[in-house]
């Protein structure tokens, strides 16, 4: 079955070269060239990706990230021709999975989508883990705390689940990177500390007095919460 893909960019060449050649990967590739055209779009088919340029017109990549955000969380690449680090921090913290500079190597950025749409669908061995008020079941990619479903993007997910399957050790950052290889993070260590941000406001975790992510200080991360069996 064919992928459905959302490329916002205003470059049509660009639109009409990802068309024909992800189409070889059953890639089925969708373009608008206006912001607002592709969040009109969204609200009529969810797509399985978006591909979403940063430089657009009337309204930057970042707010066009922010809205989808608010409602949905369907994967994004974000594609920029500045490539500059801390436009990849921004794209992060606002939800982005992953980043790609121009320009670049359609086979790449063939790869990185199905990278992507790989982390989705699969989840690890085990179905649900419970630490305490925390719900996350891997295979179906739900985080539940106290009752209450916790929208998360992909890669935050992802790094969740990873913390998850390793309670109580010391997952340093270049640990993080190496079992999340499918990101690029380009040996920036900030892009996890990010990450990790996200999750505790999400999760409500005060780092000063933490419930499940704690600073180990000159190493990286360790999860705190104790797991329990699920009633």
């Amino acid at each position: 079955m064919n992928k459905n893909i959302l490329v916002i960019d205003d470059d049509e060449k660009l639109n009409a070269l990802l068309k024909e050649y992800l189409a070889r990967f059953g890639l089925s590739v969708q373009s608008v060239t206006q912001p607002e055209d592709g969040l009109e779009m969204l609200e009529k088919n969810l797509p399985d990706i978006i591909i979403l340029d940063l430089m657009l017109p009337g309204m930057d990549g970042f707010e066009v990230c922010k809205r989808i955000r608010k409602v949905h969380d369907v994967p994004i690449l974000m594609l920029t021709a500045r490539g500059e680090v801390t436009d990849r921090i921004v794209g992060l913290e606002l939800g982005a999975d992953d980043y790609l500079p121009k320009p670049f190597e359609p086979r790449e950025l063939a790869a990185r989508i199905q990278s992507i749409l790989r982390r989705v669908k699969e989840r690890g061995k085990s179905d649900r883990v419970k630490f305490g008020d925390l719900l996350i079941d891997l295979d179906k990619q739900v985080v539940m705390l106290a009752g209450e479903k916790i929208e998360l993007t992909t890669m935050e997910f992802e790094v969740l689940a990873l913390f998850a399957r390793n309670p109580g050790k010391v997952m340093t950052r270049d640990r993080i990177m190496e079992r999340t290889h499918d990101m690029d993070w380009e040996a920036f260590n900030r892009t996890v500390d990010v990450l990790v941000s996200r999750l505790r406001q999400k999760l409500k975790d005060d780092p000063k007095n933490p419930r499940f992510f704690r600073t180990i200080w000159g190493k990286g991360y360790k999860f705190i919460g104790d797991e329990v069996d699920e009633d």
